[in-house]
């Protein structure tokens, strides 16, 4: 599969409807109201096999494949452009809120704001992971440290904005979580493939 294969037939199709699952949380019930533009949507899209998570980053996209050429599109914010990480990954572990601890680079790089979480941070609301993460690992080689997870801060979507990892808001992170099975594949495209596009704009009803 051609990385520009996949993208260029990516068109919105309608509205799709997030699974209510992430009511039964009240935590999550009671975070900022999350805008519509965010919404999850059904699309087309060419390439992937169902079950994989692929995050366009030029497109603050991550699609979950689904059969017949569909995915489901979530918006999302991913990391900072020199800490990015391109490559192919597969689900190792998932947690519901994870605990945190920073890696040792982003404690050197910052050590005012990390230092003192050497140790780690319970999982909980105002946990960096938010309500749930998926663990990417690399084949063969074990954890990358490079997180899908949630976030209590719905204005960090579209953003260049982490360490390395993508997130989602807590509701929609809680959805794609009951639907990513442990060792599917995740890929994270390289960024500068595409022109940068909006969250939204190809959005129709």
């Amino acid at each position: 599969m051609k990385r520009r294969e996949f993208i260029a037939g990516t068109i919105a199709v309608g509205a799709y409807a997030a699974s209510p699952a992430f009511a039964y949380d009240n935590t999550i019930a009671n975070e900022p109201p999350i805008p519509d533009v965010l919404a999850p949507r059904v699309v087309n899209i060419k390439g992937g096999a169902p079950g994989e998570v692929h995050v366009v980053p030029d497109h603050y996209s991550l699609y979950l494949m689904l059969e017949d050429n569909k995915a489901i599109r979530y918006y999302v914010g991913v990391g900072r452009d020199a800490l990015y990480e391109s490559g192919s990954f597969f689900v190792g572990a998932k947690k519901k809120w994870p605990s945190w601890t920073p890696t040792p680079d982003m404690i050197k790089r910052d050590p005012k704001s990390y230092k003192r979480f050497e140790d780690g941070m319970p999982g909980g609301p105002s946990n960096p992971l938010g309500a749930r993460a998926l663990y990417l690992f690399y084949p063969g080689r074990g954890d990358s440290f490079l997180r899908i997870h949630g976030t209590n801060k719905p204005k960090t979507i579209g953003l260049d904005v982490s360490n390395g990892c993508a997130r989602l808001v807590n509701a929609h992170m809680v959805d794609l979580y009951q639907r990513v099975q442990m060792k599917s594949k995740v890929v994270l495209h390289p960024k500068g493939l595409y022109p940068k596009k909006p969250i939204g704009s190809d959005v129709t009803s």
